[in-house]
């Protein structure tokens, strides 16, 4: 295995209202050390495994597996053999979901668990279902908007999440990373979800409101495992479309890049979106679009104010020998 790093310092999320150019490659001047991203172009199981192993140090006990499963037939969630090898290499570990709120067969615990079946995640794993059994508020603080959010009441039962998230666009939030799987993901169906979209009066409310509300029910959830939780973020099968789409999601048009592992959660959404970023721009202009059309930078500056991370990072590239 080979290992080369780079450090990455950010001069300025935005300016003049569009991000500031990322991948900039500067020498550390933070008083300590900058949190590392590791890379690994391996799109595989072993690939994730490997970067597993780099960033697993505090994940210990229960082991809650966060992330999307996807709708019925969903094209490009991630590939049930690589959840398979990594559940079998990892003990303690189960996949954990809770039902959604717009209309969906998930919308329901019953209709949820014919959605796995279809989608073969039953073949292999019994998921947990959080919210099966109702929900129970975490605290949020430091927020501006919420005081608590309702997360499915199974989440207490973990000692540890390991935040495994497909990498992609999404239509209200812009993008979806780690921050959008812990916070929109471990929200039940029927309370938490609500507490984030709802603004006044309106449910479906997006903008940089929404990130923030975003942000805070995702910091509840850090908080909550402390650094007993880390994060892989694998970036392939990236449509301008969440998983929550299914069979109707946009096109992939954007090249598979590799997987991304931190126990940083600012610093490997932020690395996340460099990588599109230092796309070639004729590449890269249709999410770049979906992100800033929808304020979704906003999460990462927000992430950055509640100081639930670092948006400066060290990228450490890891390769089969």
């Amino acid at each position: 295995m080979s290992i080369s790093r780079r450090r990455f310092v950010t001069q300025s999320l935005l300016a003049a209202g569009a991000v500031a150019s990322g991948l900039a490659p500067a020498l550390a001047r933070a008083a300590s050390p900058l949190p590392k991203v590791y890379f690994t172009r391996d799109l595989s199981a072993e690939g994730l495994l490997r970067l597993y192993g780099m960033v697993n140090q505090h994940i210990t006990g229960n082991i809650a597996v966060k992330l999307h499963t996807g709708e019925p037939g969903g094209p490009n969630i991630l590939p049930r053999e690589w959840v398979r090898s990594f559940l079998t290499r990892v003990p303690g570990a189960r996949i954990v979901e809770c039902n959604v709120l717009y209309a969906s067969p998930r919308q329901t615990t019953e209709g949820h668990r014919r959605t796995l079946e279809e989608n073969g995640w039953t073949e292999f794993a019994d998921v947990d279902i959080m919210d099966e059994d109702g929900d129970t508020p975490l605290p949020v603080r430091g927020g501006q908007w919420l005081t608590e959010v309702a997360v499915g009441s199974h989440l207490l039962n973990y000692d540890s999440m390991v935040v495994l998230t497909h990498f992609k666009g999404h239509t209200m939030g812009g993008f979806g990373g780690s921050l959008k799987n812990i916070s929109i993901g471990c929200a039940s169906g029927k309370l938490g979800k609500l507490q984030i979209h709802r603004d006044g009066n309106r449910t479906w409310a997006g903008g940089p409101r929404f990130m923030e509300r975003m942000v805070e029910g995702g910091k509840a959830v850090t908080d909550h495992f402390g650094n007993h939780i880390t994060y892989i973020n694998v970036l392939r099968n990236m449509s301008v479309s969440c998983d929550c789409e299914g069979v109707n999601a946009e096109p992939v048009r954007l090249p598979d890049l590799g997987i991304l592992a931190s126990t940083d959660i600012l610093a490997i959404d932020k690395a996340s979106v460099d990588m599109i970023y230092a796309l070639p721009e004729d590449v890269r202009a249709h999410m770049v679009e979906r992100i800033e059309s929808r304020s979704g930078l906003r999460q990462l500056s927000y992430m950055k104010e509640l100081g639930m991370g670092s948006d400066q990072y060290e990228l450490v590239t890891v390769e089969k020998s």
